[in-house]
């Protein structure tokens, strides 16, 4: 099964779970910055929430996925809101992208909301989430 890891952070909170979920499965986590260069099975896409939505580079990097992609794993931490899944899976489902129905979210934090997040029982559930969703 090929995995490939993506995600977009401005606080560093997504990027401290992208790189707890790299460890753990063994996948070199990038930033959407990098495009995906071959076919994937699973993309893990990590994003968060900025003024009530998620980033547009989130959406661009979606927009110029150019390769097959089986599914995507939405994997998010924001301040306030409960998740991004929704968003992104609009986002995926208008360029014909098909979102899993599994996907990991915790509390990050903002300012003096959330201090700490994400923690270590929020990183031990990511590698729990990751482990399950590319075990054979």
């Amino acid at each position: 099964m090929k995995v490939a890891i993506r995600y977009y952070t401005k606080t560093g909170n997504t990027k401290k779970l992208a790189e707890a979920l790299s460890s753990a499965i063994g996948v070199e986590a990038l930033t959407v910055d990098s495009p995906l260069t071959e076919d994937v099975d699973i993309l893990f896409l990590g994003s968060a929430v900025y003024a009530a939505g998620v980033d547009s580079k989130i959406k661009e990097f979606i927009q110029n996925i150019n390769v097959n992609v089986g599914k995507i794993v939405n994997f998010s931490s924001a301040a306030l809101i409960e998740s991004t899944y929704k968003q992104v899976k609009k986002i995926a489902e208008d360029n014909n992208i098909t979102m899993a129905e599994e996907e990991f979210h915790c509390r990050g934090a903002f300012k003096f909301v959330h201090r700490g997040h994400p923690n270590d029982e929020d990183i031990n559930n990511l590698v729990n989430f990751g482990k399950k969703i590319v075990a054979p």
